[in-house]
């Protein structure tokens, strides 16, 4: 059973901006060779694949996929 609660995993509590993070976080993840392109390829391979077992691999590396850097 899922329980859904609208609150940060981690707290954080901004102060002020910075451009140059925005800028490193944003290139991991745009682009053809970005995380969030490698992770919307795996999930949707996943629906052709014939086994459910190949099916749970590649959704469980698609979501690994799309954790941004520093979160792991």
């Amino acid at each position: 059973m899922w329980v859904y609660e609208k609150k940060l995993e981690y707290p954080a509590d901004v102060e002020r901006t910075n451009p140059r993070l925005a800028r490193e976080i944003i290139t991991q993840y745009g682009g053809p060779d970005g995380e969030l392109s490698a992770s919307l390829r795996y999930l949707t391979q996943r629906f052709t694949m014939p086994s459910n077992y190949s099916k749970a691999l590649l959704t469980d590396i698609g979501t690994e996929e799309s954790v941004p850097i520093g979160y792991q």
